[in-house]
């Protein structure tokens, strides 16, 4: 049974460690799958004011908005789950996890775009998207891949890559301009909050780059001044 499956991923995946009754009673993620199952049924034979009826029932009961169109694989753990929302056209493989506040959503406001009218993403086997991230139109995301906490994700990301930050790319593409960290590469995220070592911040890593050139400019500027007054050069 299903309800069996999804409490043995919630007991594996979850770090509290929960019993069998708290999996099946206490967790929305489980519940939503579940009553996402009946709502996906009768959209595919028709019944589509019934299933968004389901599915609105659902949003009311786990704070978790899945359309009833959207199709989900098996073993799906949406750990804490208050605000996720899964479009209509999205696809999730199996063995994926999903935290609070993520979207799978779409970026065109018309009714059918893409092939075959595909608007949200299709997400890969494994996959484990960070809290609060936005995964966005009709793209795919490789098995394995890892996407972190509040990260905006409108591109495709290839199996087994890690992405974080606005727009989403690897950590190595995030440099950290300050201290002795200059040029290296940032640490892989936590697939839930994607926190590095040290926080990624786009501002200030142009300011520090602006200070970096304005310090070498001044020294150029005061080497030319010395020079034109006959100074030597300090060794």
């Amino acid at each position: 049974m299903e309800i069996i499956e999804l409490a043995r991923t919630v007991r594996e995946r979850d770090p509290a460690r929960p019993t069998w009754i708290e999996a099946v009673t206490c967790y929305a993620g489980l519940q939503a799958v579940l009553m996402h199952r009946l709502a996906h049924a009768l959209y595919r034979r028709g019944f589509k004011a019934l299933a968004r009826a389901v599915s609105h029932t659902n949003r009311f009961i786990t704070g978790i908005e899945i359309h009833p169109g959207a199709r989900i694989g098996r073993r799906l753990f949406i750990d804490h789950g208050m605000g996720v929302v899964i479009g209509e056209t999205a696809e999730i493989g199996d063995d994926v996890l999903i935290y609070h506040g993520v979207t799978l959503g779409g970026l065109s406001l018309a009714n059918r775009a893409g092939p075959g009218g595909k608007r949200h993403p299709t997400i890969g086997d494994g996959v484990a998207i960070g809290a609060g991230a936005q995964v966005l139109g009709p793209i795919r995301i490789g098995d394995g891949a890892r996407i972190g906490a509040n990260a905006v994700v409108a591109t495709e990301v290839p199996a087994g890559e890690t992405v974080i930050g606005i727009p989403a790319r690897p950590p190595h593409e995030h440099r950290i301009l300050t201290g002795p960290s200059v040029g290296r590469a940032a640490p892989a995220p936590s697939p839930g909050y994607g926190l590095l070592d040290q926080p990624c911040d786009p501002v200030g890593e142009e300011i520090a780059t602006l200070r970096a050139e304005m310090a070498a400019l001044r020294a150029e500027l005061a080497t030319l001044k010395r020079q034109q007054a006959g100074v030597p050069a300090a060794e």
